[in-house]
């Protein structure tokens, strides 16, 4: 809805230009259309219902831009969209699905939905069922969307794991917009980190890692060389543990696991990206080393791309990901990078740019979690050494409450997991909260086919008598869930698939304790909110479908 109110605004100041009420401009950007920036027009949920169900700001900022009244510009706007889609005077309703346009000070434009179009859009809902929400803004666009990517030294940890839920959900919410995805791992195979792990296995002096998992390594490769040891053992935590933890735990099907070393550095992809440098004049030579000139592409300084000694740096190797990455015609990057690689955004932007991406690159930066409980910082068992795994906090809580709660906070804040409210089994938990929601709308639904006279089921249901204020708020809720995948798709706000599906369990159980569902005395009324509870279950399910976590139908 948010894309043909823009559309219907858009159309109607390129009348009021042509026409010569208002002056001729450059068009700007609306924020269910840019798929980047702070957009300057926006189509927004008014705070309060009584403001509407969508309103925008543009006359206020058309107003700054032509130097007219923005109440002056909003009327006209609004005399337009009558004009242009042939409403009634009266009703003001634009193809019936606007009862009501107005104008608020200080230029305020608020859109009211009729009660037939949220009506209808309770049978839309069901005869789609569950490709409601399907979108085709992503058409034609294929995806790389790596994400965890956590060095095979060790067991996953927390930060991994909240890195991990939000890639995933964010694939889901990708392909329901209609992208092809790909849902990668990138393992760091090589490097100075894999002989970090041979000492820890030998448990030398030059130990880095321990726990429970290098006291069982060093049972299997104590006795070998330094090397061997790490390369083995860096094959065994990758299997045994990391891809076990993420297929068995974690719940999550990679669509690639792709090798530093087997498809990167032995197919020769860091040369044919510093070859491409060349050619370019990218590259210079100082103190005996290669760099790379990113400074030319933003970046705060230059890169090194082959040090003084010969061997290749970590962001020669990238730089050869990104072009493997380039050469299977990806249009566009998501990368998820944990706090501690902030400064990679820039190189990582000019490497890409420097070898011929014109697509666009989305960085996700997690921050870290901690684990608290009762206000202090929680602790569980030592066996993974002095970090907290995914894999244990999953043991303790389950991997549905340990999803949710991750993905209920936006990736760029640092968080609080509440182990205390996490261990609840109450619906002061919001995931069985929000679970519950679903599985009574399973019971009702399920009530019913046990009870319903099959002599009804032939007559028609007639939703005109859906007009309770409670009804019309729960279906105005259904009726976002289509913008919310796109604006999630658009800008990856993965957190707000928690918080909506919140909302809509709020929604619904108002709904439920105030309108009577099955009522014997009133069969039309039963049938018509019977449908408005199963459009409801089908919107809560594919949300939950979406976030990655159950929808029970039972409690």
């Amino acid at each position: 809805m948010k894309r043909k109110i823009a559309e219907a605004i858009r159309k109607s100041i390129e009348i009021l230009q042509k026409t010569e009420v208002l002056p001729v401009f450059e068009m700007l950007a609306c924020n269910d259309v840019a798929a980047s920036g702070r957009p300057e027009i926006e189509i927004n949920y008014p705070k309060e219902g009584k403001f509407g169900d969508y309103t925008t700001n543009v006359a206020m900022i058309l107003a700054k831009k032509i130097g007219m009244s923005p109440m002056e510009i909003a009327e006209n706007i609004i005399l337009q969209l009558k004009s242009e889609f042939d409403s009634d005077s009266e009703s003001n309703s634009v193809k019936g699905i606007f009862v009501k346009t107005e104008v608020v000070a200080p230029g305020h434009i608020n859109f009211y939905l009729s009660q037939k179009y949220l009506q209808d859009k309770v049978s839309e809902i069901n005869n789609v069922e569950k490709d409601f929400g399907q979108s085709e803004i992503g058409k034609g666009i294929k995806i790389n969307n790596e994400f965890i990517s956590a060095n095979p030294t060790g067991p996953l940890h927390l930060g991994n794991g909240r890195g991990g839920f939000f890639g995933d959900a964010l694939s889901n919410v990708l392909k329901k917009a209609g992208y092809d995805v790909i849902s990668e791992f990138y393992v760091n195979d090589g490097g100075g980190q894999i002989n970090k792990l041979g000492h820890s296995v030998l448990k030398d002096a030059e130990a880095v890692y321990s726990g429970e998992y290098i006291d069982e390594l060093n049972q299997k490769y104590g006795k070998l060389s330094v090397e061997e040891a790490g390369q083995k053992a860096v094959v065994d935590v990758l299997e045994s543990i990391i891809q076990k933890t993420v297929k068995e735990k974690m719940l999550i099907n990679f669509d690639f696991w792709i090798s530093e070393q087997k498809d990167i550095v032995s197919k020769g992809y860091p040369e044919k990206a510093i070859v491409i440098f060349q050619d370019k004049k990218l590259v210079y030579e100082s103190e005996g080393a290669l760099w790379f000139k990113s400074t030319e592409f933003g970046d705060d300084k230059d890169r090194v791309l082959i040090k003084s000694d010969g061997t290749k740096t970590y962001f020669a190797i990238d730089c050869g990901y990104i072009l493997n990455k380039i050469e299977r015609g990806f249009g566009k990057m998501v990368m998820n990078l944990g706090a501690d690689h902030f400064g990679y955004l820039k190189r990582f932007e000019a490497a890409a740019k420097a070898l011929g991406f014109s697509g666009e690159i989305k960085f996700i930066v997690c921050q870290l979690v901690r684990l608290m409980k009762d206000g202090k910082e929680a602790r569980m068992s030592k066996r993974a050494g002095n970090v907290v795994s995914i894999d244990e906090l999953i043991s303790k809580v389950g991997h549905d409450v340990t999803r949710f709660f991750f993905l209920m906070y936006s990736p760029d804040t640092h968080m609080n997991f509440d182990l205390g409210l996490a261990e609840e089994h109450s619906q002061k938990n919001p995931v069985f909260y929000v679970q519950y929601a679903h599985a009574r709308m399973c019971s009702i639904l399920d009530k019913i086919q046990d009870t319903r006279d099959k002599r009804q089921e032939t007559k028609d249901t007639d939703l005109s008598l859906l007009t309770h204020e409670k009804e019309l708020d729960l279906i105005r809720e259904l009726n976002r869930f289509p913008e919310l995948v796109e604006e999630i798709a658009l800008d990856g706000s993965v957190h707000k698939l928690t918080h909506y599906a919140i909302r809509l369990a709020d929604k619904f159980h108002s709904f439920y304790n105030d309108c009577k569902v099955l009522d014997e005395d009133n069969l039309g009324m039963t049938r018509a909110r019977l449908e408005v509870v199963k459009a409801a279950k089908i919107v809560l399910g594919e949300t939950l479908n979406l976030i990655g976590v159950g929808a029970p139908e039972k409690m």
